[in-house]
């Protein structure tokens, strides 16, 4: 079943599937509709105790019901990062038509998850403190660890390839795309299910990102403006959770099978910082390795790429330096790129956003449409590119570029683009 071979050009990778779980919509068409029309996901938490928080608004999945996807027992099991990432998964699979029994040892899966399941570790902290350590619940472990939702997915799909959870904090749904994609280039497997969950709107996950000073707080009684990337009186990110994950197969191997193609992949860059463990390195320098180490994978100029997708956290530092760094990995280039931020709508939802925003740039590129940066209403002049600040823009995609930063220095950028026939 195997299309390695000795020949000297990578393997192209396509993708051919997307499954999308956000703060405007369970599933990939209901919240790319509301993407476009700059609908906003933040609102008020619910999903825990907000007693004494500082902030209590978030970006949650609306409606969001494990057992359209699990049976109660599984629900019980399983953290809510891998229901988000389950319920993804299964529409990507979906989408894609591909039958997974009959090359089950290979296709993979790589789900990127930051935390993992961090109301699975507050619960279980309060049982140990307030009923002793007996009462512990003995599925605890393999409910919170990073790594389940790959599992999960891998056992519920029979997917028997590469199978792991990448990392990288904010960077980590970024960083398992390109690793899924650059394990289909080198032929250990001929599809992958890959992309990004994350849950953390917690009790905890509040606090110590307010703790952090990371968190906007001046807009709790207004939260549909709270996230304000590139505006000059944003103040912080706003949490969020959900999930994506794209089906990426070898374009052979895809065309062979009939399967529809909803763009190529075509690079993959990082770098590190080495410089601070939340502040991005000066002028931007490290995310700008990244750009650019991306499009030398792809083999594409700068004047290549029709809209960048940015990491856009809407905090004072990394607006300004992401800025900063696209300028110094485009040129002049970058003042005629569109670029517009998801978080500006979900809030940023940590390792699930390089999923979510990957799975923007292949569906503006199918539908030649890239949706607005919300709540900019007051430019920042040290942030003075496109940012598309007047609602959804028709545009000819050609190429997108997904940009994903981590706490740590992690930098990672996608690219992809249109398929040929």
């Amino acid at each position: 079943m195997s299309d390695r071979t000795a020949a000297s050009a990578p393997r192209r990778v396509v993708v051919t599937g997307i499954g999308m779980v956000t703060p405007v919509g369970v599933g990939r068409e209901r919240s790319w509709r509301a993407l476009l029309a700059g609908e906003n996901g933040i609102r008020r938490a619910t999903l825990d105790d907000l007693s004494g928080l500082a902030v209590t608004i978030a970006g949650e999945v609306p409606d969001f019901d494990p057992g359209a996807f699990l049976d109660r027992r599984e629900a019980r099991r399983t953290d809510r990062f891998v229901q988000l990432a389950i319920a993804a998964a299964d529409e990507a699979v979906a989408h894609s038509g591909l039958d997974i029994s009959a090359v089950t040892d290979r296709v993979g899966v790589m789900i990127g998850s930051g935390i993992g399941g961090l109301a699975t570790i507050e619960e279980g902290y309060r049982t140990l403190f307030e009923k002793g350590p007996a009462r512990v619940s003995p599925f605890m472990v393999p409910m919170y660890i990073a790594d389940m939702a790959a599992g999960q997915v891998s056992i519920r799909h029979g997917a028997r390839g590469p199978n792991f959870d990448t990392v990288s904090a904010c960077a980590s749904g970024s960083d398992a795309l390109g690793t899924a994609f650059e394990t289909i280039r080198r032929g250990d497997a001929d599809a992958m299910l890959a992309g990004g969950a994350e849950a953390a709107v917690t009790r905890m996950g509040l606090a110590a990102f307010h703790a952090s000073r990371a968190l906007s707080t001046r807009r709790d009684d207004d939260p549909a403006h709270a996230s304000r990337p590139f505006d000059r009186e944003r103040d912080g990110f706003v949490l969020g959770e959900g999930a994506a994950v794209l089906v990426l197969e070898e374009r052979e191997f895809a065309r062979r099978r009939g399967a529809p193609i909803l763009a190529e992949m075509l690079g993959y860059g990082q770098s590190a910082d080495a410089f601070h463990v939340t502040q991005p390195s000066e002028n931007g320098e490290g995310a700008a390795r990244a750009m650019r180490e991306a499009l030398r994978a792809a083999g594409l100029d700068a004047s290549a790429v029709s809209y960048i997708n940015a990491h856009g956290t809407s905090t004072p530092l990394n607006d300004k330096f992401e800025t900063l760094s696209i300028k110094a990995a485009f040129g002049e280039e970058a003042f005629s790129i569109p670029v517009s931020s998801t978080k500006s709508m979900i809030g940023h939802s940590l390792g699930a956003g390089g999923g979510i925003e990957a799975a923007v740039c292949v569906l503006s590129i199918r539908d030649g449409r890239i949706h607005p940066t919300r709540n900019l209403e007051a430019p920042d002049p040290e942030c003075d590119l496109d940012y598309v600040p007047e609602g959804a823009r028709d545009l000819d995609v050609e190429v997108a570029m997904s940009n994903a930063l981590g706490f740590g220095g992690h930098n990672s950028s996608l690219l992809f683009g249109r398929s040929d026939p």
